[in-house]
């Protein structure tokens, strides 16, 4: 099961409707049969307990080296950019659209690497 990291905005706009959308995204993967990493979860966990938001961005890229792909979701974000910046330099595939992601996750599956 490839595990997918969701990357997209959440303090630009409409905080509620990000987190909307990356859970949005999150429950897509599950359906298609990916484990997905979301983020924007945090935010519950924030609401809890406050933690400064680089402790977040931090722990975020501590998750991201652990998956197989990232998921850019639309709208400006920093973070996101940040993580899909952080992806590139760990050869992590990084998609703009489910897709694409399921082309990769198909083509990736028919790969031997046991040559």
């Amino acid at each position: 099961m490839k595990k997918v990291f969701i990357a997209g905005p959440y303090t630009l706009g409409d905080v509620a409707q990000n987190v909307k959308m990356a859970m949005n995204m999150a429950n897509d993967l599950i359906n298609l049969g990916f484990a997905p990493y979301c983020p924007h979860l945090t935010h519950f966990l924030h609401m809890n307990h406050f933690q400064l938001y680089a402790t977040w961005l931090q722990l975020d890229l501590i998750y991201l080296a652990c998956c197989d792909a990232l998921i850019r979701l639309p709208g400006q974000s920093n973070g996101a950019d940040g993580e899909v910046k952080k992806a590139e330099e760990l050869n992590i595939p990084v998609f703009y659209d489910l897709e694409n992601l399921l082309q990769w996750s198909r083509q990736d599956q028919t790969t031997s690497y046991f040559k």
